[in-house]
């Protein structure tokens, strides 16, 4: 994507393209002489500079002579910008989805193909209202795709949104000694019965189940379904109850 097409994905129109390009070129300079490079006409340069002014994309500085001249901000202020909406987003975003999660629906399926599709489905569930995540973890798989460094980036942002993790993994799973029962991750392991195998990923949030593959058919599929998440909810509990501490089992690798 040029810059151009990159400007107008940030909401700004052809004219105010031009605009504010040419400010940036000119640096310090009047409104006729941005208006010129940008080849529009003076009056439509000042209805430009004040909608760039409150965006925060440039400023005016008057002089001694009385002549005004525009001063583009430095680019960086498109950062602030973006941060400042991301933080509103975070707010309000759950809100709206709380209303959303309450009213009646017909359940929805996506599918995410590939990597990048993977780190996409995981990283929602820790929109999870609930605070709780419920999985079942494929170890030898999960390592695979999305990976050990990916997947600890993912554990510390579940940490900082203070979600608990309650886990259920296989023995017969298992490949390294990591993620371990933690306090400070906020998380607890149990291993299922050695001849149960867990061959596959999932995790349960609110009413959303996420499956995730190996790395053999490379994809994840998220179901919101109320009915759904709450029969592997209450599966996963049955499993949990009979389930053995890692603390009884000598030598696994807790996750």
């Amino acid at each position: 994507m040029d810059m151009d097409a990159q400007l107008q994905a940030l909401g700004l129109d052809e004219k105010e393209r031009r605009f504010y390009l040419a400010a940036l070129q000119l640096g310090s300079a009047s409104v006729t002489e941005i208006a010129t490079r940008a080849g529009v006409s003076r009056t439509n340069g000042y209805d430009l500079l004040e909608r760039l002014e409150r965006r925060g994309l440039v400023a005016q500085e008057g002089e001694a002579s009385g002549v005004r001249r525009v001063l583009p901000e430095d680019p960086r202020v498109l950062i602030r910008d973006w941060e400042r909406k991301r933080l509103m987003l975070d707010e309000l975003v759950p809100e709206l989805r709380s209303l959303y999660n309450g009213s009646p629906r017909k359940p929805r399926t996506r599918i995410y193909e590939g990597a990048e599709g993977i780190h996409r489905a995981l990283w929602e569930t820790l929109d999870c209202r609930s605070k709780v995540l419920l999985g079942v973890l494929s170890m030898h798989e999960l390592l695979e795709v999305p990976g050990a460094q990916w997947m600890d980036g993912f554990i510390a942002e579940r940490v900082k949104r203070g979600i608990r993790l309650n886990v259920l993994r296989s023995p017969s799973r298992e490949t390294e000694s990591i993620w371990p029962s933690s306090g400070d991750e906020l998380r607890e392991l149990r291993y299922a019965p050695d001849d149960l195998d867990l061959g596959m990923t999932m995790y349960i949030a609110d009413d959303k189940v996420t499956y995730v593959s190996s790395k053999e058919e490379n994809y994840a599929m998220v179901i919101e379904s109320r009915e759904l998440a709450s029969l592997n909810r209450s599966f996963f509990r049955s499993l949990w109850a009979v389930a053995g501490q890692a603390s009884r089992l000598p030598g696994a690798a807790g996750a």
